[in-house]
Protein backbone atom coordinates (compact mmCIF):
# COMPACT_ATOMS: atom_id res chain seq x y z
CA UNK A 1 0.00 0.00 0.00
CA UNK A 2 1.25 3.44 -0.94
CA UNK A 3 0.50 6.60 1.07
CA UNK A 4 0.02 10.20 -0.03
CA UNK A 5 -0.16 13.56 1.71
CA UNK A 6 -3.61 15.08 1.92
CA UNK A 7 -3.53 18.61 0.58
CA UNK A 8 -0.91 21.02 1.83
CA UNK A 9 -0.75 19.26 5.20
CA UNK A 10 1.52 16.77 6.91
CA UNK A 11 -1.33 14.25 7.09
CA UNK A 12 -0.90 11.00 5.13
CA UNK A 13 -3.62 8.64 3.97
CA UNK A 14 -3.57 5.30 2.19
CA UNK A 15 -4.06 5.85 -1.53
CA UNK A 16 -6.91 3.35 -1.36
CA UNK A 17 -9.65 4.33 1.11
CA UNK A 18 -12.35 1.93 2.20
CA UNK A 19 -15.80 3.55 2.04
CA UNK A 20 -19.13 2.19 3.27
CA UNK A 21 -21.69 4.16 1.29
CA UNK A 22 -24.57 2.00 -0.07
CA UNK A 23 -23.27 -1.09 1.71
CA UNK A 24 -22.96 -1.05 5.50
CA UNK A 25 -26.27 -1.22 7.38
CA UNK A 26 -27.99 -1.31 4.00
CA UNK A 27 -27.06 -3.72 1.19
CA UNK A 28 -24.63 -5.85 3.20
CA UNK A 29 -25.25 -7.72 6.44
CA UNK A 30 -23.27 -6.39 9.40
CA UNK A 31 -21.06 -9.49 9.78
CA UNK A 32 -20.08 -9.28 6.12
CA UNK A 33 -19.50 -5.53 6.38
CA UNK A 34 -17.18 -6.01 9.34
CA UNK A 35 -15.33 -8.75 7.44
CA UNK A 36 -14.74 -6.25 4.59
CA UNK A 37 -13.25 -3.74 7.04
CA UNK A 38 -10.99 -6.43 8.49
CA UNK A 39 -9.92 -7.40 4.97
CA UNK A 40 -9.09 -3.74 4.28
CA UNK A 41 -6.83 -3.59 7.33
CA UNK A 42 -5.15 -6.84 6.29
CA UNK A 43 -4.53 -5.38 2.83
CA UNK A 44 -2.83 -2.29 4.23
CA UNK A 45 -5.71 0.18 4.00
CA UNK A 46 -5.63 2.57 6.96
CA UNK A 47 -8.15 5.17 5.76
CA UNK A 48 -11.91 4.71 6.19
CA UNK A 49 -14.63 7.00 4.88
CA UNK A 50 -18.26 7.18 5.94
CA UNK A 51 -21.02 9.77 6.56
CA UNK A 52 -23.80 10.26 9.05
CA UNK A 53 -26.39 10.19 6.27
CA UNK A 54 -25.37 6.69 5.07
CA UNK A 55 -28.15 4.32 6.13
CA UNK A 56 -29.40 7.18 8.33
CA UNK A 57 -26.41 6.89 10.74
CA UNK A 58 -26.28 3.08 10.55
CA UNK A 59 -23.10 2.95 8.47
CA UNK A 60 -21.14 4.93 11.06
CA UNK A 61 -22.26 2.51 13.76
CA UNK A 62 -21.08 -0.51 11.76
CA UNK A 63 -17.71 1.12 11.03
CA UNK A 64 -17.25 1.98 14.70
CA UNK A 65 -17.85 -1.65 15.65
CA UNK A 66 -15.53 -2.92 12.92
CA UNK A 67 -12.64 -0.68 14.03
CA UNK A 68 -13.13 -1.28 17.75
CA UNK A 69 -9.90 -2.59 19.24
CA UNK A 70 -7.68 -1.14 16.51
CA UNK A 71 -4.96 1.27 17.59
CA UNK A 72 -6.68 4.63 17.01
CA UNK A 73 -3.49 6.40 15.92
CA UNK A 74 -2.94 3.79 13.18
CA UNK A 75 -6.15 4.49 11.26
CA UNK A 76 -7.66 7.58 9.65
CA UNK A 77 -11.42 7.97 10.07
CA UNK A 78 -13.36 10.33 7.81
CA UNK A 79 -17.01 11.25 8.09
CA UNK A 80 -19.31 13.94 6.72
CA UNK A 81 -22.11 16.29 7.67
CA UNK A 82 -24.93 17.82 5.63
CA UNK A 83 -27.63 15.32 4.72
CA UNK A 84 -30.84 14.81 6.68
CA UNK A 85 -30.51 12.36 9.58
CA UNK A 86 -32.58 11.08 12.48
CA UNK A 87 -36.24 12.10 12.18
CA UNK A 88 -35.17 14.53 9.43
CA UNK A 89 -36.63 17.59 11.12
CA UNK A 90 -36.20 21.20 10.03
CA UNK A 91 -32.75 21.53 11.65
CA UNK A 92 -31.57 17.99 10.85
CA UNK A 93 -30.01 18.97 7.52
CA UNK A 94 -27.48 21.42 6.11
CA UNK A 95 -24.39 23.16 7.42
CA UNK A 96 -25.85 25.44 10.06
CA UNK A 97 -23.85 25.78 13.26
CA UNK A 98 -26.60 23.90 15.10
CA UNK A 99 -26.58 20.93 12.72
CA UNK A 100 -22.77 20.76 12.46
CA UNK A 101 -22.22 20.90 16.22
CA UNK A 102 -24.91 18.34 16.98
CA UNK A 103 -23.88 16.05 14.14
CA UNK A 104 -20.24 15.71 15.17
CA UNK A 105 -21.24 14.50 18.64
CA UNK A 106 -23.52 11.87 17.16
CA UNK A 107 -20.84 10.73 14.74
CA UNK A 108 -18.20 10.44 17.45
CA UNK A 109 -20.53 8.32 19.58
CA UNK A 110 -21.37 5.98 16.72
CA UNK A 111 -17.75 5.72 15.57
CA UNK A 112 -16.60 5.08 19.17
CA UNK A 113 -13.84 7.67 19.00
CA UNK A 114 -12.97 11.01 20.61
CA UNK A 115 -12.14 12.67 17.29
CA UNK A 116 -12.34 12.22 13.53
CA UNK A 117 -9.30 12.76 11.39
CA UNK A 118 -11.25 14.49 8.62
CA UNK A 119 -14.69 16.10 8.87
CA UNK A 120 -16.21 16.94 5.50
CA UNK A 121 -19.01 19.22 4.36
CA UNK A 122 -20.91 16.61 2.35
CA UNK A 123 -22.35 19.20 -0.04
CA UNK A 124 -22.40 22.99 -0.37
CA UNK A 125 -25.19 24.63 1.62
CA UNK A 126 -26.84 27.42 -0.36
CA UNK A 127 -29.05 28.37 2.60
CA UNK A 128 -26.47 28.88 5.37
CA UNK A 129 -23.90 31.70 5.30
CA UNK A 130 -20.53 30.16 4.51
CA UNK A 131 -19.03 32.21 7.36
CA UNK A 132 -21.31 30.41 9.84
CA UNK A 133 -20.29 26.99 8.57
CA UNK A 134 -16.57 27.69 8.51
CA UNK A 135 -16.68 29.20 12.02
CA UNK A 136 -18.33 25.99 13.28
CA UNK A 137 -15.57 23.90 11.66
CA UNK A 138 -12.90 26.17 13.13
CA UNK A 139 -14.39 25.71 16.59
CA UNK A 140 -14.48 21.92 16.21
CA UNK A 141 -10.80 21.93 15.25
CA UNK A 142 -9.96 23.99 18.35
CA UNK A 143 -12.05 21.67 20.50
CA UNK A 144 -10.04 18.70 19.24
CA UNK A 145 -13.07 16.85 17.91
CA UNK A 146 -11.86 17.32 14.34
CA UNK A 147 -8.24 17.26 13.18
CA UNK A 148 -8.69 18.34 9.56
CA UNK A 149 -11.52 19.76 7.46
CA UNK A 150 -12.57 18.89 3.94
CA UNK A 151 -15.56 19.22 1.63
CA UNK A 152 -17.33 17.13 -0.98
CA UNK A 153 -18.55 18.04 -4.46
CA UNK A 154 -17.77 21.76 -4.17
CA UNK A 155 -17.20 23.85 -7.28
CA UNK A 156 -13.96 25.71 -7.94
CA UNK A 157 -15.49 29.01 -6.80
CA UNK A 158 -16.86 27.43 -3.63
CA UNK A 159 -13.47 25.89 -2.84
CA UNK A 160 -11.79 29.24 -3.30
CA UNK A 161 -14.18 31.09 -0.98
CA UNK A 162 -14.11 28.30 1.60
CA UNK A 163 -10.32 28.17 1.63
CA UNK A 164 -10.15 31.95 2.06
CA UNK A 165 -12.46 31.90 5.08
CA UNK A 166 -10.67 28.90 6.59
CA UNK A 167 -7.35 30.71 6.41
CA UNK A 168 -8.83 33.77 8.09
CA UNK A 169 -10.18 31.53 10.87
CA UNK A 170 -6.84 29.81 11.46
CA UNK A 171 -7.26 26.43 9.76
CA UNK A 172 -7.14 25.07 6.23
CA UNK A 173 -9.29 23.09 3.85
CA UNK A 174 -7.18 20.14 2.75
CA UNK A 175 -9.52 17.97 0.71
CA UNK A 176 -12.47 17.70 -1.65
CA UNK A 177 -14.39 14.48 -2.25
CA UNK A 178 -15.81 14.43 -5.78
CA UNK A 179 -17.03 11.70 -8.06
CA UNK A 180 -14.22 10.93 -10.51
CA UNK A 181 -13.43 8.11 -12.89
CA UNK A 182 -12.38 7.48 -16.47
CA UNK A 183 -15.86 8.30 -17.82
CA UNK A 184 -16.76 11.06 -15.33
CA UNK A 185 -14.11 13.77 -15.52
CA UNK A 186 -16.06 16.91 -14.64
CA UNK A 187 -13.49 18.01 -12.02
CA UNK A 188 -10.63 18.23 -14.50
CA UNK A 189 -11.34 21.60 -16.19
CA UNK A 190 -11.85 23.75 -13.06
CA UNK A 191 -11.85 21.92 -9.71
CA UNK A 192 -8.46 20.24 -10.09
CA UNK A 193 -6.50 23.35 -11.21
CA UNK A 194 -8.08 25.42 -8.43
CA UNK A 195 -7.38 22.71 -5.87
CA UNK A 196 -3.72 22.54 -6.87
CA UNK A 197 -3.48 26.29 -6.42
CA UNK A 198 -5.12 26.15 -2.98
CA UNK A 199 -3.30 23.09 -1.66
CA UNK A 200 -6.37 20.84 -1.69
CA UNK A 201 -6.32 17.14 -2.64
CA UNK A 202 -9.10 15.02 -4.11
CA UNK A 203 -10.40 11.93 -2.31
CA UNK A 204 -12.45 10.47 -5.12
CA UNK A 205 -15.55 8.31 -4.94
CA UNK A 206 -16.90 5.91 -7.55
CA UNK A 207 -13.55 5.21 -9.29
CA UNK A 208 -15.14 2.19 -10.98
CA UNK A 209 -18.36 4.07 -11.86
CA UNK A 210 -20.58 2.01 -9.54
CA UNK A 211 -19.18 -1.17 -11.11
CA UNK A 212 -19.64 -0.20 -14.76
CA UNK A 213 -15.87 0.01 -15.32
CA UNK A 214 -15.41 -3.59 -14.12
CA UNK A 215 -16.77 -4.76 -17.46
CA UNK A 216 -19.28 -7.13 -15.85
CA UNK A 217 -22.21 -5.40 -17.55
CA UNK A 218 -22.39 -6.44 -21.19
CA UNK A 219 -24.39 -4.52 -23.82
CA UNK A 220 -27.61 -6.28 -24.75
CA UNK A 221 -27.28 -8.92 -22.02
CA UNK A 222 -29.06 -9.39 -18.66
CA UNK A 223 -27.34 -7.86 -15.65
CA UNK A 224 -25.48 -10.31 -13.39
CA UNK A 225 -27.63 -11.60 -10.54
CA UNK A 226 -26.87 -9.83 -7.27
CA UNK A 227 -25.08 -6.92 -8.98
CA UNK A 228 -25.71 -3.27 -8.16
CA UNK A 229 -27.75 -2.86 -11.34
CA UNK A 230 -30.28 -5.35 -9.95
CA UNK A 231 -30.41 -3.87 -6.44
CA UNK A 232 -33.78 -2.34 -5.56
CA UNK A 233 -32.51 -0.58 -2.41
CA UNK A 234 -30.99 2.30 -4.36
CA UNK A 235 -28.09 0.77 -6.23
CA UNK A 236 -29.96 0.34 -9.51
CA UNK A 237 -30.98 4.00 -9.53
CA UNK A 238 -27.42 5.17 -8.92
CA UNK A 239 -25.99 3.16 -11.80
CA UNK A 240 -28.80 3.63 -14.32
CA UNK A 241 -27.27 6.64 -16.13
CA UNK A 242 -24.35 4.51 -17.28
CA UNK A 243 -26.31 1.43 -18.34
CA UNK A 244 -26.30 2.50 -21.98
CA UNK A 245 -25.02 0.34 -24.80
CA UNK A 246 -22.53 2.95 -25.99
CA UNK A 247 -20.97 3.17 -22.51
CA UNK A 248 -20.94 -0.59 -21.93
CA UNK A 249 -19.46 -1.25 -25.38
CA UNK A 250 -16.70 1.30 -24.84
CA UNK A 251 -15.80 -0.25 -21.47
CA UNK A 252 -15.38 -3.67 -23.11
CA UNK A 253 -12.78 -2.02 -25.34
CA UNK A 254 -10.55 -1.44 -22.30
CA UNK A 255 -9.97 -5.18 -21.81
CA UNK A 256 -6.82 -5.39 -24.02
CA UNK A 257 -5.25 -2.47 -22.13
CA UNK A 258 -5.94 -4.11 -18.79
CA UNK A 259 -4.43 -7.38 -19.99
CA UNK A 260 -1.32 -5.56 -21.19
CA UNK A 261 -0.85 -4.26 -17.64
CA UNK A 262 -1.84 -7.62 -16.08
CA UNK A 263 -4.75 -5.92 -14.31
CA UNK A 264 -8.47 -6.57 -14.04
CA UNK A 265 -10.71 -3.85 -15.44
CA UNK A 266 -11.57 -2.78 -11.88
CA UNK A 267 -7.89 -2.50 -10.97
CA UNK A 268 -7.26 -0.52 -14.16
CA UNK A 269 -10.08 1.91 -13.30
CA UNK A 270 -8.74 2.53 -9.79
CA UNK A 271 -5.16 2.85 -11.01
CA UNK A 272 -6.37 5.33 -13.65
CA UNK A 273 -7.70 7.85 -11.10
CA UNK A 274 -4.50 7.53 -9.06
CA UNK A 275 -2.45 8.72 -12.03
CA UNK A 276 -3.86 12.20 -11.38
CA UNK A 277 -1.34 13.84 -9.05
CA UNK A 278 -4.09 15.86 -7.36
CA UNK A 279 -5.83 12.66 -6.24
CA UNK A 280 -4.66 11.58 -2.79
CA UNK A 281 -6.89 8.53 -2.47
CA UNK A 282 -9.53 6.51 -4.31
CA UNK A 283 -12.48 5.22 -2.31
CA UNK A 284 -13.49 1.62 -2.86
CA UNK A 285 -16.50 -0.20 -1.48
CA UNK A 286 -17.06 -3.92 -1.20
CA UNK A 287 -19.72 -6.46 -0.43
CA UNK A 288 -17.20 -9.30 -0.09
CA UNK A 289 -13.68 -9.36 1.45
CA UNK A 290 -12.14 -10.80 -1.72
CA UNK A 291 -13.18 -7.65 -3.61
CA UNK A 292 -11.03 -5.59 -1.25
CA UNK A 293 -7.98 -7.81 -1.74
CA UNK A 294 -8.34 -7.59 -5.51
CA UNK A 295 -8.89 -3.83 -5.71
CA UNK A 296 -5.95 -2.86 -3.50
CA UNK A 297 -3.66 -4.28 -6.17
CA UNK A 298 -4.22 -0.99 -8.02
CA UNK A 299 -2.06 0.79 -5.44
CA UNK A 300 1.35 1.71 -6.78
CA UNK A 301 0.52 0.90 -10.41
CA UNK A 302 2.01 3.19 -13.04
CA UNK A 303 0.11 3.40 -16.32
CA UNK A 304 2.42 4.54 -19.16
CA UNK A 305 1.40 7.69 -21.01
CA UNK A 306 0.74 5.84 -24.26
CA UNK A 307 -1.76 3.57 -22.51
CA UNK A 308 -3.45 6.55 -20.82
CA UNK A 309 -3.89 7.99 -24.32
CA UNK A 310 -5.32 4.70 -25.58
CA UNK A 311 -7.85 4.72 -22.72
CA UNK A 312 -8.97 8.18 -23.87
CA UNK A 313 -9.34 6.93 -27.43
CA UNK A 314 -11.36 3.87 -26.41
CA UNK A 315 -13.77 5.78 -24.18
CA UNK A 316 -14.02 8.73 -26.56
CA UNK A 317 -17.52 10.15 -26.76
CA UNK A 318 -18.88 8.58 -23.56
CA UNK A 319 -16.67 10.73 -21.31
CA UNK A 320 -18.51 13.47 -19.39
CA UNK A 321 -16.36 16.59 -18.91
CA UNK A 322 -18.83 19.44 -18.25
CA UNK A 323 -17.68 21.21 -15.04
CA UNK A 324 -21.22 22.50 -14.43
CA UNK A 325 -22.21 18.98 -13.41
CA UNK A 326 -20.43 19.52 -10.07
CA UNK A 327 -22.81 22.35 -9.19
CA UNK A 328 -25.76 20.04 -9.92
CA UNK A 329 -24.80 17.79 -7.02
CA UNK A 330 -25.68 20.27 -4.24
CA UNK A 331 -29.44 20.65 -3.62
CA UNK A 332 -30.87 24.08 -4.31
CA UNK A 333 -33.79 23.47 -1.99
CA UNK A 334 -34.10 22.09 1.51
CA UNK A 335 -34.62 18.33 1.81
CA UNK A 336 -36.28 18.83 5.19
Amino acid sequence: MQFRYLGKSGFKVSEITYGNWLTHASQVENDQAIACVKASLEAGITTFDTADVYANTGAETVLGEALKGERRQSVEIFTKVFGPTGPKGHNDVGLSRKHVMESIDGSLTRLQTDYVDLYQAHRFDYFTPLEETMQAFADLVRMGKVLYVGVSEWTADQLREGAKLAKELGFQLISNQPQYNAIWRVIEPEVVPTSKELGISQIVWSPIAQGVLTGKYKPGRPHPEGSRATDDKGGANMISRWMRDDVLTSVQGLEPIAKELDLSLAQLAIAWVLQNENVASAIIGASRPEQVHENVKASGVNIPLELMERIDEVLGGVIERDPKRTQDSSPKQREA
